[in-house]
Parts: C-alpha cells; sequence; structure tokens
C-alpha cells in the first residue's frame, strides 16, 4: 500500500492528513493558531507557530493512520496564499512576522501605484488587480520598515515566499527554495505570459531577485525532506495554492467546471483550460496548476470574508457559542426580515477591489433579532458568490451549470440551500469535504505514479448531496437587488 501525506496549512489552523491509494482518509490532525491584528486592517502570522503546528500535524496524521513516513510514497502541500514571510537564508529565522493575505496595510501603497498608471499594466502582466492582497506591496513594506533588510536581501542574506516555500525551506532543511506556478502568480511579481517572475515589476516594487524561489511545477518531485523532519526521506511532488488544490481535489479538470471553497473566505475557481482568460470584470487570471507537460489557467474570484463572517458573530457579538450553532440559528426564522449584513471588515474583493469597503449592518427594525443577523450573515456569505458568477458570465465564461463545493461551512445545509437558490443551479456536495487536503494529495501522486492520470483520480469524486434550487425567480432578484443597494452603502466608508 502507497501512503500520500497531504499538509494543508490554512488561515486560521493547520492540519494534515493520510490518504491511501483508493484515495481513502486514513488519518488526520489540525491545530490552530494565533491570528495578531496589531492595528486597524493589519493581520499577521507566526511564521513559527505555521510551521510548529503544521510539523506537529505531520507527525499527529501519521501516527492517527499508524503510517510510518518510510511507508509514504509522496508527501504534497496546499498552503495559504499570497500571505508572506521574509527570513534569513542562515538561520531559516523569520524576520517578522508573516503579514496575512487579509492585510490592508499597503492600501495608500496601492492608490500610489494606481495613480502612477500601473494597474493596467500589472493586470496585463499578472492577470492580477492592484491589490493589497497579493504578496508584492507587502514583501516591499517589510523591506522598507525592517532596518537593513533590503541591503541584506541585495546581498543575497535573505529568503522570501509564500507559506509553501516557508514550509519547504524547512521540511528540507534549508536546501530548497521553491514555489510553483500556482503560488508564484499571486503575487504580482510572476508573468503569466513568460511563465517566469517579471523583471519590470520586480524594478518596480524594488525587489531584489536574489529573494526570489526558484518555480517548479506544480506536479512532480522537486526534493525530498530531511530525515531529522519525519524520520525518513519523503518525496515532495505536489505543491498548489489551496484554492487550486481544492480545484484539483474536486476533479475540476475539464474547462467550464468551477468549484467553491468555504473557508475563511471564499473562492470560486473555473477551469479555462490551457490558455489564460484575461477578465475585463476585474476576477483574476490565474494558473490552475502545472505539471506533466501542460498548464492550466483558472478565473478566479476572492471573497475575504466567508466563514469568517460567522467566526465574527460567534467572537465578537457572542450570538453563538460555537461556529456550527449559526445554522439553527439562522433556521428560526424564515428570512432575514429585510436586513442585510455586508460583510467588508476587511475591505471587499472581487470583483469589487475596494480595500476602504468597511462591513455594514443595515435594514434594522425594532423585529431584528439574532435570528434575522445569523440569517443575513448566511445570505451574505452565498451573495458575495453569486457576484463572482455574474462577473464570469459577463466575461464570456460559460454558463454555469452547476456548483462543487467545499470547506468547512459547507457543511451548512442551509447555507447550501441558500445558495443554490440563489445561483439558480445545482448545488453539489462531495463525501470528503476536504478537497484541498485531497487535491494536494492527488498532486503529488500523480507526481510519483500513484495514480496514472486525472481520469483515475476523477473516477474517485464522489457526490454526498445534491442542493436543487427552489426559490422563485423574482424572489431571487429581489434579494440580489437589496444586497448591491447594501454594498453600495459599504463602498469607500473608510476612504481617507
Amino acid at each position: 500500500m502507497s501512503y500520500l501525506l497531504a499538509l494543508d496549512q490554512g488561515t486560521t489552523s493547520s492540519r494534515a492528513m493520510v490518504f491511501d491509494a483508493d484515495g481513502r482518509l486514513r488519518g488526520v490532525a489540525q491545530r490552530g493558531f494565533a491570528q495578531h491584528y496589531p492595528h486597524p486592517g493589519w493581520v499577521e502570522h507566526d511564521a513559527n507557530e505555521i510551521l510548529q503546528t503544521q510539523l506537529d500535524c505531520a507527525q499527529g496524521a501519521l501516527a492517527d493512520a499508524g503510517v510510518c513516513a518510510s511507508e509514504l510514497a509522496a508527501l504534497g502541500i496546499a498552503n495559504q496564499r499570497e500571505t508572506t514571510v521574509l527570513w534569513e537564508r542562515a538561520t531559516g529565522r523569520a524576520l517578522a512576522p508573516a503579514i496575512v493575505w487579509q492585510d490592508r496595510r499597503t492600501a495608500a501603497d496601492c492608490d500610489r501605484l494606481r495613480a502612477e498608471g500601473w494597474a493596467d499594466e500589472l493586470r496585463l502582466r499578472t492577470g492580477l488587480e492592484l491589490d493589497p492582497y497579493f504578496s508584492a506591496t507587502k514583501l516591499a513594506w517589510l523591506l522598507d520598515h525592517l532596518p537593513g533588510a533590503r541591503e541584506r536581501a541585495e546581498r543575497g542574506e535573505l529568503a522570501f515566499g509564500t507559506v509553501d516555500s516557508w514550509l519547504v525551506w524547512h521540511l528540507t532543511g534549508g536546501r530548497l527554495h521553491v514555489t510553483d506556478p500556482s503560488n508564484a502568480s499571486r503575487t504580482l511579481l510572476f508573468n503569466l505570459r513568460t511563465g517566469d517572475w517579471d523583471p519590470l515589476l520586480l524594478g518596480r516594487f524594488r525587489i531584489p531577485p536574489q529573494l526570489l524561489p526558484a518555480v517548479v511545477s506544480s506536479i512532480g518531485i522537486c526534493g525530498e525532506t530531511d530525515v531529522a523532519v519525519l524520520g525518513a526521506a519523503v518525496p515532495i511532488a505536489g505543491i498548489a495554492g489551496d484554492q487550486q488544490a481544492a480545484a484539483f481535489g474536486q476533479a475540476c479538470f475539464a474547462a467550464g467546471m468551477a468549484k467553491n471553497t468555504y473557508g475563511t473566505g471564499c473562492f470560486l475557481l473555473m477551469n479555462t483550460g490551457e490558455v489564460p482568460v484575461d477578465s475585463c470584470n476585474r476576477l483574476l487570471t490565474t494558473i490552475a496548476w502545472s505539471g506533466r507537460g501542460a498548464t492550466r489557467y483558472a478565473l478566479e474570484g476572492s471573497v475575504f470574508m466567508g466563514g469568517a463572517t460567522v467566526q465574527w458573530l460567534r467572537d465578537a457579538l457572542g450570538l453563538v457559542k460555537r461556529a456550527a450553532d449559526i445554522e439553527a440559528l439562522a433556521a428560526s426564522v424564515p428570512d432575514s426580515g429585510g436586513v442585510v449584513l455586508v460583510p467588508a471588515f476587511t475591505g471587499l474583493g472581487a470583483p469589487h477591489w475596494d480595500a476602504y469597503a468597511r462591513g455594514t449592518l443595515i435594514g434594522l427594525t425594532r423585529g431584528t433579532g439574532a435570528g434575522q443577523i445569523a440569517r443575513a450573515a448566511l445570505e451574505a456569505i452565498a451573495l458575495q458568490t453569486v457576484d463572482l458568477v455574474e462577473a464570469m458570465k459577463r466575461d464570456g465564461a460559460e454558463p454555469l451549470r452547476e456548483l462543487r463545493v467545499d470547506g468547512g461551512a459547507a457543511a451548512n445545509d442551509l447555507l447550501m440551500q441558500i445558495q443554490a437558490d440563489l445561483l439558480g443551479v445545482p448545488v453539489l456536495r462531495p463525501r470528503m469535504l476536504e478537497t484541498t487536503a485531497l487535491g494536494a494529495a492527488f498532486l503529488a501522486g500523480l507526481g510519483v505514479g500513484v495514480w496514472t492520470g486525472e481520469e483515475a483520480l476523477a473516477a474517485q469524486w464522489q457526490v454526498d448531496r445534491v442542493f436543487s434550487p427552489s426559490l422563485p425567480s423574482d424572489a431571487r432578484e429581489a434579494v440580489c437587488a437589496r444586497w448591491q443597494r447594501a454594498v453600495e452603502r459599504a463602498t469607500g466608508w473608510a476612504q481617507p
């Protein structure tokens, strides 16, 4: 039996899973870690805590499966994207907290670049929007604010990476400084057309090229772990950003297939085949994965507040004790009573890209209670996804026939029914909800020949439940129109 270890490093927790050659889950471990908010709009992680929790989970998953590292055929990595780490090559020590993808501290820097006319050039070269979400302005901020960092970077003493690079560096004992195209394409520094780091953009952001990792295929062996880390030298044979890995785990192998992940944020990816599709509606053109002689591209819409909206109701407002309780609370009322929540706590992502939007709760009356607010929160998650699908339609994408869903919040039956109702298409939930980890295992398994091709993987995808739309079209349109009015009131709120 060949086993695969998937490392799923997310925004609020690290997870590891062991799968067998039939794609069955054999062991799992998960650990949360601290979120830090030192200033309004700032979000940080302790990079060392990310590393330690992920290594602990790897050992825990192996123990849970009763598998030794020497029995692993390969290891795959899926990671939170755009989060930026800067470390010393000599020691592997992070120089500062990791700046998380949600962080908005560089909004003013993006404004200056936009005023200089760089937004269109960046979109043309990278397929991305000019936004603090991506890594380039975060890295530039670190180089500008850490004493001596830029000089040390120019001397080759420092290394930059997204979380995949940070993990691989330490898994290999500092021997390997790499990333894959799906992560590289999220930095605002990677040229989609040339498939390499862009010298013009490196110059504009003042990023010394010595900082950058080598770009390797998403599928295939790039190195192996140091024996001291897991107890054996294990091939690292799959790397992808978490949302691309989830699309792979959902078997979205054909152009036109789409998945939505309901995690901290929501991320809708549609496979567009072997040619990048430029968006006219502020969606992202990104690399889905590469390897086995081909590169696949995707259109993506990124929503910053998905499951994190429910966390806010739990932690900040105390409406529920557990995130899972939100379903029963929202189901206690027939509708939101006209209440709309726009969860723009860290700005709005696609298709608005408004770093200055802020959270808005509107439509309150004396009859508004916790149930209506909870229902509005679930509707907000679904309505942000509707915005993305509509933008894809305007970009000329094939009409959405079904939506495959995954992530923790996809277990919420009411949310999934609301999503189907507001999209007007079936929502398919698979038996394996943790498709991000499964995708990392699939990538690694293909990389070492555990599976022969995508057809074998597609055969393993199994549906758990289909949510069919039941809301009349006029009611759906009314809900969407009310949502758009609320979004208009949330935009630009924190504009200087």
